[in-house]
């Protein structure tokens, strides 16, 4: 595989990301009639760069606090306790009508009845994030970074961020960082800005080396043809899936690696879940197979994370898709909507099926 990494350097994983709050009923309860909830950090970023932190390589997230909110305080010691270093602003709030973090409304769903989730954004201080908030030049130049994670979340969360993520990019392929792009369309955060966002998702998807996404965002965001989303018996959809990424490749010439979950819901909580990857010409596909889900929320950010823990292994390709399909799996079992493995041998124990009790 082209992006075996032996450099050492002092951040394994980079990820800038607006961090906030997730809210989740017990139980798979619904959230508008329960009355209960646990609260947890989240972002979709940090939840990528989990695997990575909790298994030993250093990570660094890029992002805004409010100064002096107990919100803010959480969100550090969250951080902390997963081994991550931070850094960025901290942005006075201007009253109680000024900035915050965001707020994530999620129940699990249950049995037929599916996840909803609402988000609640306003005033989120992640949005005004930029480029000049951070040393990058230290950073990327001196400390040395390996890979730099963006996800499309953060990239279309405002203009500020936009410029932030291609402000990011662009250095990062200066300094021969190799870069992940997880497209991650949301319709809600695209509105109004079609045109500007596919522009910049383009450009950005241009210089990186690892782009990932579900058959929607490939669609959604770089306007490639490919099957619907959402669909029944994937299995038999996996041409046309490689189609869609051989379409990408055509796009995106430099691109070294291109991935793409694949997600079957039965239920709330029985899936079958599968992924494809296009990496030096070779095709490696894992067929959908059937999955037992507490909560599905994450499985994604956990497929990325695994797969980026490969790269920065220097395993072969077909073992870092193994390894983030299985990491994908392993975060539908948990509470928290990211995956804090034990250590490896647990996440390849489910990768062979092998949910036996380990004395």
């Amino acid at each position: 595989m082209s992006l075996t990494l032996r450099q050492k350097h002092a951040c394994a994983l980079l990820v800038p990301t607006s961090m906030g709050i997730r809210l989740t009923p017990p139980n798979g309860q619904p959230f508008h009639c329960s009355d209960t909830f646990k609260l947890q950090v989240t972002s979709a970023e940090s939840n990528v760069a989990s695997v990575a932190s909790y298994l030993g390589l250093p990570v660094k997230v890029l992002t805004a606090f409010v100064k002096g909110s107990p919100i803010s305080q959480l969100i550090k010691d969250n951080l902390a306790s997963r081994h991550m270093s931070y850094e960025g602003p901290e942005v006075e709030q201007g009253g109680p009508w000024g900035y915050r973090h965001q707020f994530n409304l999620a129940d699990s769903g249950l049995g037929a009845r599916g996840p909803r989730v609402h988000n609640d954004r306003a005033g989120e201080v992640g949005r005004i994030i930029s480029a000049k908030h951070f040393d990058l030049e230290r950073i990327f130049g001196q400390e040395g970074v390996q890979v730099v994670h963006l996800s499309g979340l953060f990239a279309a969360l405002s203009p500020e961020t936009s410029q932030c993520c291609l402000d990011i990019a662009r250095l990062a392929k200066k300094h021969n960082t190799r870069i992940s792009f997880d497209l991650n369309h949301r319709a809600s955060f695209w509105k109004g800005r079609e045109a500007e966002l596919h522009k910049i998702f383009t450009e950005i998807a241009s210089i990186s080396d690892i782009l990932v996404g579900n058959e929607e965002d490939y669609q959604l965001c770089l306007g490639l043809s490919g099957p619907p989303a959402g669909g029944r018996d994937l299995s038999a959809q996996i041409e046309s899936f490689k189609g869609m990424i051989a379409a990408a490749k055509k796009s995106f010439p430099d691109v070294a690696v291109f991935a793409t979950t694949l997600r079957e819901v039965v239920s709330a909580n029985c899936h079958r879940w599968g992924a494809i990857m296009s990496a030096d010409d070779r095709w490696h596909v894992i067929e959908p197979r059937e999955i037992s889900v507490l909560d599905r929320i994450g499985g994604g950010d956990g497929f990325v994370g695994g797969l980026l823990y490969g790269v920065l292994k220097g395993w072969p390709v077909e073992r870092s898709i193994e390894f983030g399909w299985a990491c994908g799996a392993l975060v539908t079992t948990l509470d928290t909507d990211y995956a804090h493995p034990a250590d490896e041998e647990q996440v390849w124990s489910i990768w062979k099926g092998n949910a036996r009790v380990r004395r």
